[in-house]
């Protein structure tokens, strides 16, 4: 299956965290500065742990340099 989520995300905040928001996007909150791709890495890695799936399966799929971004996460690789 794969899931389309919008994602909020604030790039130097003092703590990582992912909250849901009510219409089901989610606002992720990251330590890392919004350079060089830092805030992206972070992003693709915190989202692999909460939706339990590997890093190469989810994509920033727009707003790679923009703080509203489309990810789409494959779940289903590998079963």
């Amino acid at each position: 299956m794969v899931m389309q989520k919008k994602v909020k995300v604030k790039p130097n905040s003092k703590q990582q965290k992912i909250e849901e928001q009510s219409d089901g996007s989610l606002t992720v909150y990251l330590k890392s500065p919004p350079v060089d791709g830092k805030a992206n890495e972070e992003l693709i890695k915190l989202l692999a742990n909460k939706f339990d799936v590997a890093k190469s399966h989810i994509k920033i799929k727009s707003g790679l340099s923009s703080r509203q971004k489309l990810i789409e996460i494959n779940t289903d690789i590998g079963l």
